[in-house]
């Protein structure tokens, strides 16, 4: 157990949401008194001239006593959103890209797209 210590720090609790061009890491971890926080990544997936990849990560740290807040205020801001735009894409170009995206990961898309449109920080 502890000969491993850094290695289980990053393997509590982890999930993973892909989105198009986004991917959104969600991870449990540890603070050094051992409680736990989370963190969520956004990576977004860029293309250089030459047509190799790289990636430009954003992370928030999320700890316990903001749970509550975080939770009900990203639930009245998706709701909103739903509610005065619906759930489709507005944007033709996105709308294009978003299913060009979804159709290639065949049985995924349909769960992958609506948990996407649940909760979406796109572009915040």
């Amino acid at each position: 157990m502890s000969d491993n210590g850094t290695m289980q720090k990053e393997e509590i609790f982890s999930k993973v949401l892909r989105a198009g061009r986004r991917t959104y890491f969600f991870d449990v971890r540890a603070t050094k008194a051992n409680d736990y926080y989370l963190t969520i990544t956004e990576s977004k997936k860029f293309t250089n001239e030459d047509g190799s990849f790289y990636y430009k990560k954003h992370k928030i740290y999320l700890y316990k006593e903001d749970f509550e807040g975080f939770a009900e205020i990203l639930e009245e801001m998706t709701s909103y959103i739903i509610n005065e735009k619906g759930e489709e894409v507005i944007s033709e170009r996105h709308q294009k890209n978003f299913k060009k995206e979804y159709e290639s990961n065949g049985e995924e898309t349909s769960t992958v797209a609506e948990k996407f449109t649940d909760v979406s920080f796109d572009d915040i």
